[in-house]
């Protein structure tokens, strides 16, 4: 898990915030929305970094890259993506999705957790889920099958999305500020409690990873 991490997805993402910065962040947050297992958990804090980091230059704008320039268009990106799953759950319903979710990879599971939330919870749960992990990313399409009202759907999931995208974005930027701290205190440890930590730190990032181990 951690060499897909290192060896795929931060590359990735290295490559598109230079290559077009905070569209970027946007493209990212799209996909991760629409489903496919690209972790905000990531995409958002590595883009606080760039935040931290006074050299690093946003490639469309010129400038230091900036915090709420970065949410926005995670925030963006978010609402973008959720309106995807939202289309395909108001044109073609569960059975379209049960039939073709699995070259988005998308599984049954997923579904099933995202119909109950939002069956229990209605409406708002496009608001409130959007800060929780694994229903964020599904939410939109029982949402769409259901024909929430679309102003009250990107409302409610735009709110939530700037909120997740806030705090996640300024968790990296904390955590690029305070880098060298972080890494000359990490550096005596030993490597198996080093290793604890990073397990750690991603154990939010597990169930989008988990359907690798199973592939």
């Amino acid at each position: 898990m951690l060499h897909w991490l290192d060896a795929i997805v931060i590359p990735f993402l290295a490559s598109l915030y230079g290559a077009v910065g905070y569209l970027g962040v946007a493209v990212a947050m799209a996909i991760e929305s629409a489903g496919i297992p690209l972790p905000s958990e990531l995409i958002l804090p590595f883009a606080g970094f760039l935040v931290a980091d006074p050299t690093a230059i946003e490639p469309l704008t010129g400038a230091a890259w900036s915090l709420p320039l970065a949410v926005l268009a995670g925030t963006i990106g978010n609402t973008a993506g959720s309106l995807l799953l939202y289309w395909i759950g108001a044109r073609g319903g569960r059975p379209l999705l049960e039939r073709y979710g699995r070259f988005l990879l998308i599984r049954q599971h997923e579904l099933d957790l995202a119909d109950s939330f939002f069956a229990r919870h209605g409406d708002a749960t496009a608001f409130w889920s959007r800060l929780l992990p694994v229903v964020r990313t599904f939410i939109s399409f029982p949402a769409g099958v259901a024909r929430m009202p679309l102003r009250r759907f990107i409302a409610y999931s735009t709110l939530g999305a700037a909120i997740w995208s806030t705090l996640l974005v300024w968790i990296g930027a904390q955590l690029g500020a305070r880098w060298t701290e972080i890494r000359d205190a990490l550096a005596p440890l030993d490597t198996a409690l080093v290793l604890a930590v990073v397990l750690a730190l991603v154990a939010g990032l597990a169930w989008r990873l988990g359907w690798l181990k199973r592939r």
